[in-house]
């Protein structure tokens, strides 16, 4: 508590907030940290609560050093307000003290059926909770979460932390049906006949880009998201170890440099593998994974060869491939027990392929419109975060999501009159 106050007695409260601007969701962060310098506690998680539902999550898994803390006038000294430590600290502080509860709203607006339980459909059920909305999420896997229970490594976000913000969500009124894919289970037609006024599509991109190199087909190459999951899968109790496709032991190359990418090479270490190795077609100045994420990789062991791409995978014996690697143009061959993609993905079609009128364009994803924010082709239902061609990072999908809540609720409303002049 005192460090953290500490901290916060750091920041200047400048009259124009370039760290507010450098916020996807608009987070008044002077203000929240001008009441946590002060020990008002309370009066911080609800200036935060006002423009994030799930700051737990964005206190450790936001890309602070290119948003907030990037843009914070202190960093031009090297030493900018730690924002993210301190979200985190006061959404924790907040969850363990039990400070904020919010009251459950009537909920007499209107019923909204919320597909995925990702950051974006978290966000949407979070914002039509408290302006009074029924709210049913629907998830396919056993457990809610979506990329922040199965994508993102227990090292950077605690499932525990993901199962309190959820629970917070829970709290609002929303209900969560697990176990439940949208298309073969019940399609959104069959969603509408159970008296839904409108749908939210937030399920993601689960369906893996494919390379056009020779090999990718074999069983040791793997999807950086399979991956994941599988880990996701494991920690959570619903898989054995045996179905983690790294095991002990192995010498695993990841291709592509993003976050994922980090990801999925420092969970393979902590799988026991006996190197990693991440090959990436740019240099360093070029990955799109964050600075820091990279900076401990390498403090944990993983190598890298930059400028360098897979041109073939072949088999040797069972589960021992060579794979060349073009590396600055000169071809090396390595040996390796798995390689894992992590080259990118786009939306699945079971939603879509079962419901007439959505439009998408030529890789998937949903198409959308301005007015109202964020309804696809088809009435009624609507799209926000990845699933939509907004990819980028959990407060992105939030922020997207949060303006898909404004164009929902405006119209149902606009529903609701139509009938009563009806």
């Amino acid at each position: 508590m005192a460090e953290a106050i500490a901290e916060a007695k750091r920041c200047l409260n400048c009259k124009v907030p370039q760290c507010k601007k450098g916020c996807p969701v608009g987070n008044d962060i002077p203000e929240w940290i001008h009441q946590l310098s002060m020990g008002n506690l309370g009066n911080a998680m609800s200036i935060i609560n006002a423009k994030s539902n799930l700051p737990a999550v964005c206190g450790r898994v936001c890309a602070h050093e290119r948003q907030c803390e990037g843009n914070c006038v202190l960093g031009k000294k090297g030493a900018h307000i730690h924002i993210g430590r301190l979200e985190q600290f006061v959404a924790d502080f907040d969850t363990a003290m039990k400070l904020s509860r919010q009251p459950i709203v009537q909920k007499n607006r209107g019923r909204v059926a919320v597909i995925g339980s990702g950051p974006a459909g978290l966000t949407v059920a979070g914002e039509l909770a408290r302006q009074g909305f029924e709210i049913e999420i629907f998830e396919m896997e056993p457990q809610p979460g979506g990329v922040l229970m199965f994508g993102i490594p227990e090292y950077r976000l605690p499932k525990s932390i993901v199962n309190s913000e959820i629970e917070k969500i829970r709290q609002l009124g929303v209900r969560i049906t697990t176990g439940v894919t949208i298309g073969p289970d019940i399609n959104v037609d069959q969603l509408f006949d159970k008296g839904f006024d409108a749908i939210f599509i937030g399920t993601g991109t689960g369906k893996p880009r494919q390379l056009p190199i020779e090999g990718v087909g074999l069983d040791g190459v793997r999807q950086a998201i399979y991956f994941l999951r599988r880990v996701g899968l494991y920690n959570a109790g619903l898989i054995n170890r045996e179905e983690v496709p790294v095991r002990a032991g192995d010498i695993v190359i990841v291709v592509g440099c993003g976050n994922t990418a980090i990801d999925a090479a420092r969970t393979a270490l902590r799988f026991d593998a006996s190197s990693v190795t991440i090959v990436y077609h740019r240099d360093i100045d070029h990955m799109s994974a964050l600075r820091a994420e990279y900076d401990e990789a390498v403090s944990e062991g993983v190598e890298f060869m930059w400028n360098a791409t897979i041109k073939s995978i072949s088999p040797v014996v069972r589960d021992v491939y060579n794979v060349l690697i073009d590396n600055n143009n000169h071809n090396t061959t390595v040996i390796a027990n798995r390689v894992i993609l992590a080259v990118g993905s786009r939306p699945a079609s079971r939603i879509v392929s079962t419901t007439q009128g959505i439009t998408t364009d030529e890789n998937g994803y949903v198409l959308t419109r301005q007015f109202p924010f964020g309804m696809t082709s088809r009435k009624g239902v609507f799209a926000g975060g990845d699933v939509s061609g907004n990819q980028a990072t959990v407060v992105h999908a939030m922020s997207n999501a949060r303006e898909v809540a404004a164009g929902i609720a405006s119209y149902v409303d606009a529903l609701n009159l139509m009938r009563s002049i009806e």
